[in-house]
């Protein structure tokens, strides 16, 4: 595992509830590292942060561990499959059926 990818997934394991379903991969391509991140879905709020801040600062410590690579790293946050995104897209039947 290179030492971005190890990174991402220490300092993730160590923010969420469920360290068990953080997943990562790594690929290369002519804009540099590409690493994507998939948590379990109830951690999604503690990855993206307030406003975006925690996941603003996940980016910049991985291009500094980047730099000391010379690459150039990104990240990916996947939303998982039955995330809050998904559900906060009721219909006003699903949310009548709910009550």
């Amino acid at each position: 595992m290179e030492p971005d990818q190890a990174f991402l997934e220490y300092a993730v394991k160590a923010l969420v509830d469920h360290p068990e379903s953080v997943e990562t991969t790594r690929t290369i391509d002519q804009m540099g590292v590409l690493l994507t991140l998939v948590v379990h879905p109830d951690d999604m709020g503690k990855i993206i942060g307030k406003s975006g801040k925690t996941a603003e600062a996940l980016r910049i410590l991985l291009r500094v561990v980047g730099m000391k690579g010379n690459a150039r790293v990104n990240l990916k946050i996947n939303e998982p499959v039955g995330g809050k995104r998904e559900q906060e897209h009721k219909t006003v039947d699903q949310v009548v059926e709910e009550l």
